[in-house]
């Protein structure tokens, strides 16, 4: 291992950020934390790709990522202003993710850091969106952070860099990923979130009266395939479905997943005073779910009734992003020690390794 000197917050580094672990080609430039300023972002999004397919295709994804990697890193290098020797090391995503995807972004960190003599840091993607708070709002630890995406729905108490404990998770699909199949479902465009709200705005809330999964049990574990397979018997019960019918459905939908979140968040705050009395909550929501207004609205009537404080960075770092890429690079760098060339890409890789197994393990490693 290399390392950098990184003495206190005194200290300021300029780290060039890589994310392929799915759908966005994206690249950034962050320095901090003495003087936290995302210098670039550039995001490159394969939906136009994919929605043909009504999801992401991973052979697609790896394919499009190979083809504009590297004119990504150079757009967020000019527009940061930035040369080689202006960056103190270089991030990128190692898991967990599409493998293929995964395996571009970070081979071509390693090239590059290897070409420039600068550190490598791999970075989970995860703890990406963990830390994104304390780059856009100064967050300190311990806080609560709820993700919610379209592979994955986690609560996890953050009480460090690299010391994070899952408090709760989906047993089945990810938030994300039940908005998706959902708006398939029901006829509607990939992606399926944005395009389930949009008809939730014009629907019925109180026609269907969707299940809770799980509200009756204890714990912060959660499920979103059977409310989808209740969804699904309604439409089949008044097929042709009209679209009036496809807006109530969707507002029911829309509905039942706010009602779950804010609950499983009411205990997670809960939770929190326990574990840390002295310590006011905070809950930090991330991923594209973020985007939903209903579901963000309800998370924060939550925070609010607890008392606890409400974090939601800007959209455009809510989502898959390089910026959060760096930052966390930036935050391990602080730490001494960083990665060399032996690390490898891996699709999987938890945050929280003692609560690994909930949705078992092979041959990839445990699932997150």
């Amino acid at each position: 291992m290399t390392s950098v000197k990184t003495d206190d917050n005194a200290t300021n580094l300029t780290v060039l950020g890589i994310e392929t672990s799915c759908d966005e080609t994206a690249a950034a430039v962050v320095c901090g934390p003495a003087h936290k300023q995302i210098l670039s972002n550039t995001i490159r999004s394969q939906i136009d790709e994919h929605t043909e397919f009504g999801g992401v295709v991973p052979e697609i994804a790896a394919r499009a990522h190979i083809e504009i990697l590297d004119r990504i890193v150079a757009e967020a290098m000019n527009e940061a202003g930035c040369g080689w020797d202006d960056i103190d090391a270089i991030a990128a995503t190692a898991g967990p993710g599409l493998i293929g995807g995964v395996i571009v972004g970070f081979m071509t960190a390693k090239a590059i850091a290897m070409a420039a003599g600068k550190p490598i840091v791999g970075v989970n993607h995860l703890e990406g969106h963990a830390l994104t708070a304390r780059l856009t709002d100064d967050l300190e630890f311990p806080f609560l952070l709820l993700l919610v995406s379209g592979g994955h729905s986690q609560f996890l108490l953050v009480r460090g860099v690299g010391d994070y404990e899952r408090l709760g998770t989906t047993i089945d699909d990810a938030i994300g990923e039940a908005f998706d199949k959902t708006a398939k479902l029901l006829g509607l465009p990939y992606p399926g979130g944005p395009h389930v709200e949009k008809m939730a705005a014009k629907g019925d809330v109180t026609r269907f009266r969707l299940p809770r999964p799980l509200l009756d049990r204890p714990g912060l574990d959660m499920s979103f395939a059977g409310l989808k397979t209740a969804l699904r018997t309604q439409a089949k019960k008044l097929e042709p479905v009209d679209e009036q019918t496809i807006a109530d459905l969707c507002a029911a939908f829309q509905r039942s997943v706010s009602d779950v979140l804010a609950a499983r968040t009411r205990s997670a705050l809960d939770l929190f005073r326990t574990r840390h009395p002295a310590v006011k909550p905070a809950i930090v929501v991330a991923g594209g779910v973020a985007a939903n207004q209903e579901i963000r609205n309800s998370l924060l009537a939550a925070a609010e009734e607890a008392d606890a404080r409400f974090i939601a960075p800007p959209m455009r770092l809510c989502t898959d992003n390089a910026a959060m890429i760096a930052w966390a690079g930036i935050e391990r760098l602080r730490l001494g020690p960083v990665d060399d060339m032996s690390l490898s890409p891996r699709p999987r890789w938890p945050l929280d390794p003692a609560n690994a197994g909930v949705l078992g393990a092979g041959k990839k490693g445990a699932k997150v």
